[in-house]
Order: C-alpha cells, then sequence, then structure tokens
C-alpha cells in the first residue's frame, strides 16, 4: 500500500472517530435539554445519536478491516454492530410510538424547542460537510464502503430536518401537536434505518455498490 493510501485511510479512520464523539455530544445535550423542556421531537433525536454511535463503532472497524484487506466483506464485529443498531432503532419506534400517545393522551406541550432549532441547524452543517469529507477521501481511495459510509450521512441529515422544522414551527405558533408530528417522523426514519441494517447485516458483501452508483448518479 502506498504512502498516499495509507495516509488517506488514516484520515477516514478519524472522520469515524469524530464522527462517533460529534454523536456522542450531540446525543447528551438532546437528550438532557429535550428531557427538561418536554421536547419529544429533541429527546428521540438525541436517542438516535447515541444509535448511531453503535453504528459508528461498526464503520471505524470497517476502515480499519479494509485498511488490511481492501478485498475483505464484512466481518463478524461490523455485523453484530448492525444488528445492535438495527434492534436499538426498532426499539426507539416503539418508544417514540408510546411517548406520542401519551403525550397526545395528557396533553403535553414542551416549554420551549429553542435548542433543537440551534441542534438541527448544527448538525446539518456538520454531517454536511463530514459526508463531503468521507466522499472526497473515499473517492481517492477508489473505495465503495467508505463513499457508502459517507452517503449514509443523508439520514442523519433528514433527522435534523426534522428536529428543525418542528422545533421551529412549535417555537412560532405554540402548537403542541407539532412536536408528536416530528416525533412520529423521527419513528418513520429509525424505522427505515432499522430495516436497512438488518438487510445490511444478511450481507457479506463490503457495501451495495448499486446504491452507490446510483446516488452517484
Amino acid at each position: 500500500m502506498t504512502d498516499t493510501a495509507e495516509r488517506l485511510y488514516r484520515i477516514a479512520f478519524r472522520l469515524s472517530i469524530f464522527t462517533i464523539a460529534y454523536n456522542l455530544a450531540e446525543g447528551l445535550v438532546a437528550v438532557i435539554f429535550g428531557y427538561n423542556d418536554g421536547s419529544l421531537t429533541l429527546f428521540g433525536f438525541g436517542i438516535d445519536s447515541f444509535i448511531e454511535v453503535i453504528s459508528g463503532l461498526g464503520i471505524a472497524h470497517m476502515v480499519l478491516r479494509i485498511q488490511r484487506e481492501p478485498e475483505s466483506n464484512r466481518d463478524g464485529f461490523e455485523k453484530t454492530a448492525l444488528r445492535v443498531t438495527g434492534f436499538s432503532f426498532y426499539a426507539l419506534v416503539v418508544g417514540l410510538i408510546a411517548a406520542s400517545v401519551h403525550t397526545l393522551w395528557t396533553r403535553q406541550k414542551p416549554e420551549t424547542t429553542l435548542i433543537g432549532v440551534i441542534l438541527s441547524l448544527i448538525s446539518i452543517v456538520v454531517m454536511l460537510l463530514l459526508m463531503r469529507a468521507k466522499i472526497k477521501v473515499g473517492t481517492a481511495l477508489l473505495s465503495d464502503p467508505v463513499i457508502a459510509d459517507a452517503r449514509c450521512a443523508k439520514i442523519c441529515i433528514y433527522m435534523s430536518l426534522v428536529l428543525l422544522a418542528a422545533s421551529a414551527v412549535y417555537e412560532l405558533t405554540g402548537v403542541g401537536y407539532v412536536d408528536i408530528l416530528g416525533s412520529l417522523a423521527l419513528a418513520y426514519l429509525s424505522f427505515s434505518e432499522g430495516r436497512e441494517c438488518f438487510e445490511k447485516a444478511k450481507n457479506s458483501a463490503a457495501c451495495s455498490s448499486e446504491s452507490v452508483t446510483e446516488d452517484s448518479d
């Protein structure tokens, strides 16, 4: 392996570690403020960030694996991380739906959703920059797995957009149903993510080159 490739793989690994650290920090802020302010969408967003940490561990391991063996397939650690991530997403779906029903029944409303607006804007910027950096590294390495990982940041951006919309509209209108709708939208995205994790765990291939090709068109 050339010195350039080694350097690029180190960058890819550092990006994956940064992603883990960022999701941990984001999750803590979202869960604490979501709980204190009574924002179900923000709280659910924080739990999702913690789940992404599990996924991130599998991705960091993947980078090290393909650095050693570029043509190798997913190993047991990565498949286990995917399954745990999938189960966690499904558990989040159940929790969000149950909490939404309880909130609707008790007619509870958030005190404020300002932190949701701020955090979602930060998350969108960070994830866009991370996706761009990972795609650049993956393209330089001609590595479909690294590029596929970069594309996965899109779902995080979608969730951030849901948080932004729900938080901004509630802050402007004070309509409690908006926060419930935001949490249900997160539940839908989480279900999609969980299903995708289990599909990936069944496939030994390093990534879906078809999806990468489609996104690149």
